[in-house]
């Protein structure tokens, strides 16, 4: 018998243990073509893209001008 935060042996003692929680074990993969990989490339992508033409309009020269200025 268990009750709350606490569980009974069969000689009804009180055992005030921590509970053990279950494992839980995430089964999808985190590598390759995943849904996961997809949805974080694109994310940083858009990021990428937004911050490209930030740094054109605030500097007035374009990416591929401000990479062959040296």
């Amino acid at each position: 018998m268990t009750g709350r935060g606490f569980s009974m042996n069969e000689r009804a003692q009180v055992n005030s243990y921590a509970i053990e929680p279950k494992v839980y074990v995430d089964a999808t993969p985190k590598f390759g073509f995943t849904e996961y990989a997809e949805k974080l490339n694109g994310r940083l992508a858009m990021i990428g893209f937004v911050s490209l033409i930030a740094i054109e309009v605030l500097t007035g020269h374009g990416f591929i001008a401000w990479l062959s200025n040296t």
